[in-house]
């Protein structure tokens, strides 16, 4: 690692994300900066008063400045620092979830910013969104393959997803492939009792959700014997979830054809081929189109992708969440079941239930509260750290009113 030489003071008053438990320091934050440094190099962080606040990481690319490591003073961010960073996120997985295929490392939320890696079966896909973390990635996958050789599961290969688009912001480019020796992409992994191909080349982000495993979980109880429409299915997964749980039938619908592909490739892995279907089609079109033809469902699965990935743009998706849970409540017998959710952070969850309250007085439903879940644990939610809590899911029951 490069020594710590440069210095980033804060102005006054601000740094409040950092103080209160966060990781973040942004350009507007920063009143000056000392010393020598390049872009990707570590850097201390001092508050106005010169009151050490910790050692992170630096982009002035980025708006998102610093990345803070650590908040100990005279910490060495070395080949040590990194494998007990690693091995408190093996650990913490070891006792919360699964190991089968689960999230490893969660960036900000296991105090490695920037940093996503995801196990499926024996392969690891990687993701790095920020320069600093970027330079430390192969030591930090080296560092994992061990720890996870030693408790009995060895790595197959490591594939790289750094294609996503925040990437730029950092200056980097978007880019994919393998750490390592090539290996079969398509990799079968078991959740739930599920069997699934992942694609971890060609699939959305790392290649599958693992954040809904639990959720997908919750809703298999309430669909034996149901008749399942699953909205945004992608791979089919809550789909899949439904079948097992003992549904006579299940429609998947997604307007992603090459999603709907696989999550009818799954239906066969799985043996549910009768009983499992997918469409290709555009949600918002269908739902009322089912509405004009009487259809009705004991179980209505709402899996919508981010509505909103900024401030800006709330508003909009506001009125999207409330229009699909409106169409999707019509769509339940009185006393089915409505699972309902938003990835984005900026939809929260207090706003989330406003909204979704609205969509039910308008549409004179009555919906009672079965259970309210967030991310499987596997993706901790760091307070302080608003961009860590982001799934927000319910399931209600829907109640016509008499």
């Amino acid at each position: 690692m490069n020594k710590v030489k440069a210095v980033v003071k804060i102005k006054k008053g601000e740094g409040r994300n950092l103080k209160s438990g966060g990781l973040w320091i942004f350009d507007n934050e920063i009143d000056a900066i000392s010393g020598e440094f390049e872009n990707g190099d570590l850097v201390q962080v001092h508050d106005f008063d010169d009151f050490y606040l910790g050692c992170g990481f630096i982009n002035t690319n980025s708006k998102l400045t610093v990345r803070v490591m650590s908040r100990v003073k005279g910490q060495e961010i070395d080949h040590d620092f990194l494998e007990m960073r690693v091995r408190a996120a093996w650990e913490y997985r070891k006792t919360t979830v699964d190991l089968e295929s689960c999230r490893i490392i969660f960036g900000e939320a296991d105090f490695l910013p920037g940093l996503v890696v995801d196990k499926f079966s024996d392969i690891l896909v990687v993701q790095s969104l920020a320069l600093g973390i970027d330079r430390m990635k192969l030591e930090i996958i080296g560092l994992l393959k061990e720890l996870l050789k030693k408790d009995g599961y060895p790595v197959r290969g490591v594939y790289e997803r750094s294609d996503a688009k925040v990437r730029l912001n950092e200056g980097l480019e978007r880019v994919k492939g393998f750490l390592g020796e090539p290996f079969d992409t398509k990799v079968q992994i078991v959740e739930n009792g599920v069997k699934y191909l992942v694609d971890v080349a060609e699939g959305q982000k790392t290649g599958f959700f693992l954040d809904q495993k639990y959720n997908r979980a919750a809703i298999a109880k309430l669909c034996k014997g149901a008749r399942v429409l699953d909205c945004f299915t992608h791979t089919g997964s809550f789909a899949l979830n439904a079948g097992l749980g003992g549904a006579r039938e299940v429609i998947g619908v997604d307007a992603s054809a090459l999603g709907v592909a696989q999550a009818t490739e799954n239906a066969v892995l799985n043996g549910l081929s009768d009983t499992v279907k997918f469409i290709t089609a555009d949600v918002f079109d269908l739902l009322p189109e089912y509405e004009r033809n009487g259809e009705l469902f004991d179980v209505v699965i709402l899996d919508p992708p981010a509505f909103t990935k900024s401030k800006s743009s709330v508003k909009n998706a506001i009125k999207g969440y409330r229009e699909i849970n409106l169409r999707a409540m019509k769509l339940v017998k009185d006393g089915g079941y409505l699972a309902t959710c938003s990835c984005s952070h900026f939809m929260t969850p207090d706003l989330f239930a406003e909204t979704i309250g609205q969509a039910a007085r308008n549409v004179r439903k009555r919906i009672r509260q079965v259970e309210y879940r967030t991310q499987a644990p596997d993706h901790p939610i760091l307070w302080a750290a608003d961009e860590s809590y982001y799934l927000k899911f319910f399931i209600f029951q829907v109640v016509n009113e008499k």
